[in-house]
């Protein structure tokens, strides 16, 4: 059963488009954006194998493997919002982001390459 969505797909294009175009996107965008975009992960990639965090804004399980029950995960990756929108729209590369530690990622099954971007934006 895929993951239920909280947010809106169209509203959370749209909020994408707008951080994207924005130097300094407001907090709501960059709320629903980054809630959105970790949904996307979690539905083109269902499991409970890697848990991506984005705090405040939100988290998210995904990745088929074996599961964790109880505590941490063994698999975690954590950034900020700003980081999140551009790996998940292509603006950074995973190996980038890592290497200039924008992104915490723990365990081995961590590595979110295969997956992102999750969305292209118009015109690139």
């Amino acid at each position: 059963m895929p993951p239920r969505r909280r947010t809106d797909p169209t509203e959370g294009r749209a909020a994408v488009g707008r951080v994207l175009a924005a130097e300094a996107p407001a907090a709501t965008d960059l709320k629903v954006a980054t809630r959105f975009l970790l949904e996307e992960l979690a539905a083109r990639a269902p499991g409970r194998t890697v848990e991506v965090r984005v705090p405040p804004y939100g988290a998210v399980q995904a990745v088929e493997g074996p599961r964790h029950t109880r505590g941490t995960p063994p698999n975690v990756v954590e950034t900020d919002a700003r980081t999140w929108v551009a790996l998940a729209t292509g603006g950074l590369s995973w190996a980038d982001a890592v290497a200039a530690a924008q992104v915490s990622a723990s365990g081995e099954r961590s590595d979110l390459t295969p997956y992102l971007p999750l969305l292209r934006p118009p015109g690139a």
